[in-house]
């Protein structure tokens, strides 16, 4: 089954959808610095389960639109393309897999509009309730002992222009040091005021075990054209995201939930929390499996494609969308 391409136009951007085969909708929502191509396995798994994969490039990236103005990339605004598109093709209801931005987007769909989710595959980035205090003034404590991406991102166009200058170099540099093969935080050590490609490690020459010259070629290309600015909006609007959810402070997560992250993953062990999977079963009460991925980092999903599809095919025939897939070579956390 070959992947397709068509756009749907929502109230804020045309949208660039990639799908792969026929059934029950399946939706896959990327995060920074992807594009719709970093699920082409999981599509390809899904397809072949007899079911719809739909992966669009997100807000700023590909060939999708790229907004001007930040508020455009609010998760509020986004959760509007991912309604569009349902509505689209016709489905009241879809699964949702998500991963980064992806990931935190969907946790708020599942708040916002509950009816229109028959389940979460979630990798990576676990729920975590609504911060105090506006997220920037935690960052911006931690950007004064050490360098913090967060905080590097924060100032439009001076991140923009430093990656969109060497964006081989900075994909492939990010894609290593985010991956089970090195420990991000280490990234820490450096101190602020450098750039992001000071702060980050050199990678090995491509291919790697689990990333393609082709693959990586198909996603630097998009990027050399495109740049970074569409991407960066979406860490320039997570003040914004905090001050729209007011009304769900405290929220709990009410649609099942399936989680699976890499053992390495950064954001895991950094950035959610002293207890990411207690907490989570604080507030998602349909939580029904959680699996970790052995030596995996944040691109699980590429590094461990196998595991990742074995925990994704189960998850969609414990939802009835899909038959049953026993096979999981993930270990069990």
């Amino acid at each position: 089954m070959d992947v397709t391409h068509r756009f749907v136009t929502t109230k804020g951007v045309r949208l660039h959808v990639a799908e792969q085969g026929a059934g029950y909708p399946v939706v896959f929502c990327h995060g920074f610095p992807h594009t719709w191509y970093v699920w082409h396995r999981q599509m390809e798994a899904a397809a072949k389960a007899g079911l719809r994969a739909l992966a669009p490039d997100m807000r700023g990236y590909g060939r999708t639109g790229i907004p001007d103005d930040a508020d455009a990339y609010t998760n509020e605004a986004v959760i509007g393309d991912l309604l569009a598109l349902l509505d689209d093709i016709g489905a009241d209801q879809a699964v949702f897999v998500g991963l980064d931005f992806g990931a935190a987007l969907l946790w708020e769909l599942a708040l916002r509009a509950p009816e229109r989710v028959r389940g979460l595959v979630v990798l990576n980035n676990p729920f975590t309730p609504r911060a105090p205090r506006v997220p920037s003034s935690y960052w911006s404590r931690m950007a004064e002992k050490h360098f913090l991406h967060l905080e590097y991102f924060r100032e439009p166009g001076v991140a923009d222009a430093a990656l969109a200058a060497q964006p081989r170099e900075f994909l492939a540099r990010v894609y290593y040091a985010l991956s089970g093969d090195y420990h991000y935080l280490d990234t820490w050590r450096n101190p602020p005021g450098i750039s992001y490609l000071e702060a980050l490690p050199q990678a090995p020459t491509l291919p790697w075990s689990w990333l393609s010259t082709d693959e990586f070629d198909t996603l630097a290309t998009e990027f050399e054209r495109t740049g970074f600015t569409g991407g960066l909006s979406w860490y320039r609007a997570i003040d914004r995201n905090w001050e729209l959810t007011a009304d769900y402070a405290g929220a709990s997560v009410a649609v099942p939930v399936y989680f699976v992250y890499g053992e390495n993953d950064p954001d895991m062990e950094g950035f959610s929390g002293r207890d990411p999977l207690e907490t989570m079963r604080a507030y998602v009460p349909d939580l029904r499996a959680v699996e970790k991925i052995g030596g995996a980092g944040h691109l699980v999903q590429l590094e461990r494609a196998d595991a990742v599809n074995a925990f994704l095919l189960s998850s969609l025939g414990d939802l009835g969308v899909a038959a049953p897939f026993a096979e999981n070579r993930a270990d069990s956390a």
